[in-house]
């Protein structure tokens, strides 16, 4: 019954999307995303769609389906890779599952800074992470900011490791995740983005992890009251379409589609900074606790993650290049 219900929700879906192209010489390129229209992402894909009506003089053009509308990140993965979708928007988080070496990205404390991080996404180490998920009909186009993660909870901040002992923690659909909240003694949970509002009120979970934004915008903060900002993680966002489409594009339509992507990561990395300053200021007016907890004794308690990729030479030369990336 379960499978019958995801085959009519996909019919319905691919009824929806192909009702919307049009017989025209315009190649019409449709992406759809889970997050709210006031997110930075979102911003950058409408800023991606009018860069590519003029890049291409009118002949390339988006059509975009945010707030889950075709479905969650894994369901949008789904129908990506049938055909039915061009784009989506996913965490590196949840790519590990179709490329498996970006895992690396869900190490704890794995960059120096911010600055770090862009250097790697933007060079060949961030390339070869992008092409690596052709295999599941998957190629990767860019990255989009997403911060630093941190964890928030119900009925009290977290201001060491030992904070998190018997905490039931929501994850995303992410080994690595689930791994490094057990580092720390929490007790991982996975549930879908759409689901966790209601998972906290009802106490199925007692906190998450996510980044300022994330945490405002999704109103988290009006059920969890301390936010604190330990940062262990820095997952980007990664912007994906389906080889399906990729492969019937002109190299001209590529280059077009390329740069479009390239200039709305510039933007929304841009409209990040200034989101993350508002998210803090914003939930501390509405009675959020932010706590500023010693890294130090978190990035010690998650060694034992990093241990894990022992005897994966293939993992331990990535992080090594990461790390030794300027």
């Amino acid at each position: 019954m379960i499978l019958i219900q995801k085959l009519l929700r996909y019919v319905s879906i691919v009824v929806l999307v192909c009702s919307c192209d049009h017989v025209s010489d315009t190649r019409t390129i449709k992406l759809a995303h889970s997050l709210d229209v006031n997110h930075s992402v979102h911003k950058a894909m409408v800023k991606m769609g009018e860069d590519l009506i003029e890049i291409s003089g009118g002949k390339m053009q988006l059509e975009i389906y945010p707030s889950q509308q075709l479905g969650t990140e894994r369901e949008c993965i789904e129908l990506l890779q049938i055909g039915s979708l061009d784009m989506t928007k996913v965490s590196v988080g949840v790519m590990e599952n179709f490329a498996p070496r970006m895992k690396v990205f869900g190490l704890p404390y794995l960059f120096r800074d911010r600055a770090h991080s862009f250097s790697v996404l933007d060079g060949p180490i961030g390339q070869e992470l992008l092409d690596e998920g052709t295999q599941y009909w998957i190629k990767g186009l860019g990255y989009y900011d997403a911060g630093s993660r941190s964890f928030y909870t119900k009925d009290k901040p977290i201001n060491t490791p030992e904070d998190l002992q018997g905490l039931k923690i929501r994850v995303m659909e992410s080994v690595t995740a689930m791994d490094m909240v057990k580092s720390l003694g929490g007790s991982p949970t996975p549930i879908s983005w759409g689901e966790l509002y209601t998972s906290l009120q009802q106490g199925v979970v007692d906190g998450a992890e996510n980044n300022p934004p994330s945490f405002f915008l999704s109103r988290h903060y009006e059920v969890c009251k301390y936010y604190s900002l330990d940062e262990h993680t820095v997952l980007p966002d990664v912007l994906i379409i389906g080889t399906h489409i990729w492969d019937r594009l002109s190299e001209q339509e590529k280059i077009w589609l390329q740069q479009a992507v390239d200039q709305s990561v510039i933007y929304q990395r841009e409209l990040w900074a200034d989101a993350e300053k508002e998210a803090l200021d914003e939930v501390q007016k509405a009675g959020v606790t932010v706590v500023r907890p010693d890294k130090k004794a978190f990035s010690d308690d998650v060694e034992g993650v990093y241990d894990a990729y022992g005897k994966d030479k293939d993992m331990l030369n990535l992080i090594e290049r990461i790390k030794k990336t300027n």
